[in-house]
């Protein structure tokens, strides 16, 4: 059965490794979309021996000593979760709208302008044969949502055989982990993020399903998240050469997003948003007309009406935005996030990590330096994560027990590549400084960094009543600032009716506009950037701060004419919002690079 579109206009975006790695099973079957990550195949094998047992199924385990083991554990993990959505919505096709519950959450979810919405309302109105006749109209609508995997660009470790031989380039984690998408079951989407791989890029090539049938179908689609025009216009040209459509844009947030934040030089979402929306059709011609180029040699050839979906994701908090952003953008969706974690129908939170997110303060939501990748993360301090951390440097065993290695790229000290957040790295540094090699600032700077490949996947595992391998039991928590502004344990009705504008829930009344709140983000990172220590005050940096003040100070001029545009109800407390950039701009023009610490290391 070909995968038809979701019902929904928002999707649920990938959390960490583990907190929505089972996602699928919980909303799918209700016609809700959602992401898996699939970088971590102990975890996806982990998830498969447990959701076997729970659902009666045969588990027979995949070795690490089988051939080509990680994929083959993505696949088989990937269509487990395909064949179980697939009975859940077959079984709710059956169900009875007299006795069963399930068949209306389906109905009552949907926003209240689609049109199954209004058939439902209809069908509980009527009765004898027009009510039977209208039930099974709308058991023929019921589609499920869409399973999306997502690949981390930059995960992309090369590995070796048990020998320690080095292996293909097809071996390497992000490209064994797209094999293994490839090979599934699955019609669903793999999302790329985090830039531009070419090799991984190029790799689905060598499978068909990423390619239109002779009904213009393509049963493995490509969707790339994005910060910018710019960005979706290199990667798509990219693709569409080699054949290869994108079916999605996914626009994220540089910084008002969950997990690694990858900060533009101060372009804003909205113009950022304007410049899709301008742009849209001669993108979908340019990606189109390369595609097909791309595609002749092989007998192919797009539909004629393919184009590109533009959705955004970061820091939507309730329906106003979210209808403001999809209508004046003319988004084809919008993606909630870290809301989700507080929805124990939707997401996988064990109750230690649930009741720290409960219990936690604006101040403790962060950008951190504690991934091994060297990018911004987000994290939350009173995470259990954090607490082993900083438990570990008191006891002078800083740095974690590196098992999975995912995040193994340092050759500061070797040939051998290994993780900056391993205690074999730390040590090393830690003698550094001993030899006053370094400083103690440039350790404690070191000791920053955190085992995400534990950290991230442990929730899953805890949330299922599991203890992860090893014991290795701390969690960490990735979530996106706006997660701060949410209090309280939600039903999954209870969240999408919030989204849909249906009810409200009760947020922290201090909670700034999404426009505003990644404004004052990238203000308070451009400080930061400009307060670091600096061997000498290049001419770069300076101009690179003048770049970015130039950007931001562009983007509020934007939001000042936006604001003036619209009409007085499409936005709440105009005149609040109007006051808050007049003052973040007063902000934006008094960053100088004065204040930085120059000549000091």
């Amino acid at each position: 059965m070909k995968q038809t579109t979701s019902p929904h206009s928002f999707h649920i975006p990938v959390m960490g490794l583990g907190f929505t790695v089972d996602t699928p099973l919980k909303v799918a079957k209700f016609g809700i979309s959602s992401a898996v990550s699939i970088v971590d195949d102990f975890l996806l094998e982990d998830m498969r021996r447990i959701h076997s047992s729970k659902l009666g199924l045969p588990f027979v385990a995949i070795d690490e000593q089988v051939p080509d083991y990680k994929a083959l554990r993505t696949t088989a993990y990937l269509n487990l979760l395909h064949h179980e959505v697939q009975r859940q919505c077959s079984d709710l096709r059956n169900q009875s709208f007299e006795t069963d519950r399930d068949i209306h959450v389906y109905f009552e979810l949907l926003p209240t302008d689609h049109p199954d919405h209004s058939l439902y309302v209809q069908m509980l109105s009527e009765t004898g044969t027009e009510r039977v006749r209208l039930q099974e109209e709308l058991r023929s609508h019921i589609v499920p949502g869409s399973i999306d995997v997502n690949i981390m660009t930059k995960v992309d470790k090369l590995n070796t055989d048990n020998e320690g031989n080095p292996l293909p380039r097809e071996y390497s984690d992000a490209l064994t982990a797209l094999r293994g998408f490839a090979n599934s079951e699955l019609d669903g989407s793999v999302i790329f993020s985090a830039g531009l791989n070419p090799a991984l890029y190029s790799y689905a090539e060598n499978f068909s399903d990423f390619f239109p049938d002779k009904n213009g179908y393509i049963k493995k689609r490509i969707i790339l998240k994005v910060s910018d025009y710019r960005s979706a216009l290199i990667q798509g040209r990219f693709l569409a050469k080699k054949g290869l459509w994108v079916s999605e844009f996914r626009v994220e947030s540089g910084l008002n997003c969950g997990g690694h934040a990858f900060a533009t030089d101060g372009y804003l979402i909205g113009p950022i948003l304007e410049e899709f929306k301008t742009n849209r059709q001669v993108l979908a011609q340019t990606l189109r007309e390369a595609c097909n180029a791309g595609l002749q040699a092989k007998g192919l050839r797009l539909s004629e009406d393919a184009r590109p979906k533009i959705t955004y994701q970061g820091g939507i908090g309730n329906s106003e935005e979210d209808r403001f952003l999809l209508d004046h953008y003319e988004l084809d969706g919008t993606g909630w996030g870290s809301p989700f974690l507080l929805v124990p129908e939707a997401t996988s939170v064990d109750e230690d990590t649930l009741q720290r997110i409960l219990a936690s303060r604006k101040s403790d939501y962060y950008l951190s330096d504690a991934s091994p990748l060297g990018v911004p993360f987000n994290n939350l301090r009173n995470s259990s994560a954090e607490e082993q951390r900083m438990a570990r440097i008191q006891k002078n065993r800083a740095g974690s027990p590196c098992y999975k290695k995912f995040l193994s790229f340092s050759t500061e000290f070797g040939d051998k590549p290994i993780c900056t957040a391993s205690r074999a790295y730390l040590h090393l540094k830690s003698k550094q400084q001993a030899s006053g090699t370094i400083t103690s600032e440039e350790l404690e700077k070191a000791m920053e960094k955190d085992c995400l490949c534990e950290g991230l996947s442990a929730p899953a595992i805890l949330h299922e009543g599991h203890t992860p391998r090893r014991n290795l039991s701390a969690v960490t928590i990735c979530p996106g600032p706006n997660l701060a502004y949410f209090k309280g344990v939600f039903s999954l009705k209870e969240m999408v009716d919030h989204i849909y504008g249906k009810i409200s829930l009760s947020l922290d009344p201090q909670r700034p506009h999404v426009f505003v709140k990644e404004l004052q983000l990238y203000i308070g990172y451009i400080k930061r950037e400009v307060e670091k220590p600096l061997a000498e005050n290049s001419q770069k940096f300076e101009n690179y701060v003048e770049k970015f003040k130039k950007n931001l100070l562009d983007g509020i001029q934007y939001y000042q004419q936006l604001i003036e545009q619209q009409a007085a109800d499409t936005m709440d407390s105009v005149e609040a919002l109007k006051e808050e950039f007049r003052h973040l701009q007063r902000e934006v023009v008094e960053v100088s690079l004065l204040s930085s610490p120059v000549g000091q290391v």
